[in-house]
């Protein structure tokens, strides 16, 4: 297959098992040594956020590894530290969280869309390398991965949502509004770059024109920026049963029908 070429379903999924098993072997890892790993994921509308931490979260158990996705600020937590309603979904030891979207949520959609002031704006790019840095200081492992996505891929994909029932819930009138703003996300983010770009907590930028290769993409950058993840799984063993396995049985409800097959 072509560098060029648009990578099928099958072809993902063959590429992406042995990753799987690598991402297991990782949360393994993080139990075992108590690694806190936060791992960040950015960039437009449709780029392909939620697909990304699905393949890369498919196989890990979900009491270790938790999804955030904050949904706007309450009238309460507009009035507190910016990044105070973020802290409480930090990992504890052993724990992975994948953020959809941020605390960057400041240096994007807010600043385009005005729900942020110039001050509030350049408030947050001044204190969000300290507030970073403060993390990594303490341990934490953070990854911060902006996925890419021109503008003929970002309207193919809105058109998907508007046109899938299962997808339309997608779709919201700030994805609308947002239509017409291509140009100052571009400005939002090479700014964010510039301020946030630092030696102690870098950006990646992954090229999400095509999705499943930029998820193989991320996550084998990720595996590959870890420390040695190599922890033996602890061994178990299954002795046989005593007697015959027995049926299952029910006194106070039966289960509902089988699904018809036909």
């Amino acid at each position: 297959m072509s560098n060029g070429e648009k990578l099928g379903r099958k072809d993902f999924e063959k590429l992406l098992e042995p990753m799987e098993e690598e991402l297991v072997g990782m949360a393994r890892w993080a139990q075992v040594s108590g690694a806190r790993i936060v791992v960040l994921f950015e960039g437009r509308d449709t780029a392909g956020k939620g697909g990304a931490i699905k393949a890369f979260s498919g196989q890990l158990n979900p009491r270790q590894c938790r999804t955030v996705a904050l949904s706007a600020p309450s009238e309460r937590e507009q009035g507190q530290w910016y990044f105070q309603r973020y802290v409480p979904h930090l990992p504890a030891r052993g724990e992975i969280v994948l953020f959809d979207r941020s605390w960057y949520n400041r240096a994007g959609v807010e600043r385009v869309m005005g729900y942020a002031s110039q001050a509030e704006v350049e408030s947050f790019l001044r204190h969000v390398p300290l507030f970073e840095k403060a993390l990594i200081d303490d341990g934490v492992l953070l990854f911060k991965y902006w996925l890419t996505c021109d503008q003929d891929k970002q309207e193919e994909r809105l058109h998907e949502r508007l046109e899938d029932p299962l997808k339309r819930w997608k779709l919201s009138p700030i994805d609308i509004a947002a239509r017409e703003k291509y140009a100052d996300y571009t400005l939002a983010r090479e700014a964010m770059l510039e301020a946030t770009h630092t030696a102690h907590a870098p950006w990646t930028l992954v090229d999400f024109n095509d999705q499943r290769r930029g998820r193989l993409t991320l996550i084998r950058d990720l595996l590959d920026r870890l420390p040695d993840t190599h922890c033996e799984a602890a061994e178990i063993d299954l002795p046989p049963l005593d007697g015959k396995p027995k049926k299952e049985k029910f006194g106070v409800l039966e289960p509902i029908r089988p699904f018809p097959l036909s």
